[in-house]
């Protein structure tokens, strides 16, 4: 073999070696390379998650999205978010979020849905009652009580209780059904101040609920109207009126007018 083919050989397997390190320093750094800056792991619904329903691992998924976009409340883990119960109905590919899911502290998962200042009262009601049987929970709600006037057949009615949210009808929180359906009791949520005056209609006569329109927040706006201060009266000016003092001198009376001194002379 030729000194120049020996050469040739050397050269080769140089470059072959060189092209092998410069692919595998390039396949490490791509290995080994670091998650973009701008993207964050984000928990997201796999499927439809009803209000009420205590989230399962398989419902929930891990995806990677652009930090601008993503809530302040989301979840980065499924664990964190896992065993806790919907306090919304959640789509398909929809964020998971603290502000709609709630704590499962034991006990029926109708208790995680109530907020920490606020209770649950159950009333009994029939399919006039229940409007119809189009109560479903998430709806709001207001309660109107009938009784007898005092000492007369004649009986009377007012809304007691305005934009109370339904939290479940029968032993069903679910929303998940659209054809109206009879119950036999609904859930109620409200303050205990509000739960006393509901007990208290409910022993004195019948009990009637009205359904809202979840975009009717005329309650809100007559609270405000309500402690709204009525606007000041005008100030009115009042020029005050000069007081008139006679007095007796020597040359005659004086008259004192306000500022205004006049001497009228005696008549003899």
């Amino acid at each position: 073999m030729s000194a120049r083919t020996l050469t040739l050989v050397a050269l080769s397997l140089l470059l072959g070696l060189g092209a092998a390190w410069m692919a595998n320093n390039w396949l490490s750094a791509k290995l080994n390379a670091s998650p973009d800056d701008n993207l964050q792991a984000v928990v997201v619904a796999t499927v439809e998650i009803p209000f009420g329903q205590m989230i399962e691992a398989q419902q929930v998924t891990v995806v990677r999205m652009p930090k601008g976009t993503v809530p302040d409340d989301a979840f980065n883990a499924p664990e964190a978010v896992v065993g806790k119960i919907a306090t919304f109905p959640m789509l398909r590919g929809d964020i998971l979020r603290s502000a709609r899911v709630a704590e499962h502290l034991g006990g029926s998962t109708l208790a995680s849905l109530i907020e920490s200042d606020k209770r649950a009262i159950s009333v009994r009601v029939d399919d006039v009652v229940g409007v119809g049987g189009f109560l479903l929970p998430g709806n709001r709600v207001d309660v109107l009580a009938t009784r007898q006037v005092n000492g007369s057949n004649d009986s009377e009615s007012k809304t007691i209780l305005q934009d109370l949210r339904v939290l479940a009808v029968d032993q069903t929180a679910s929303t998940d059904k659209t054809q109206p359906v009879v119950v036999r009791a609904v859930t109620l949520e409200m303050t205990p101040k509000e739960a006393e005056v509901l007990v208290k209609a409910m022993s004195e006569g019948r009990l009637q609920l009205a359904l809202r329109n979840p975009l009717d927040d005329r309650k809100k706006t007559e609270a405000v109207a309500a402690t709204k201060p009525a606007p000041a009266a005008p100030a009115v000016s009042v020029t005050p009126r000069p007081v008139v003092r006679r007095m007796e001198g020597p040359s005659g009376v004086i008259i004192i007018r306000g500022t205004e001194v006049k001497v009228a002379k005696a008549q003899f």
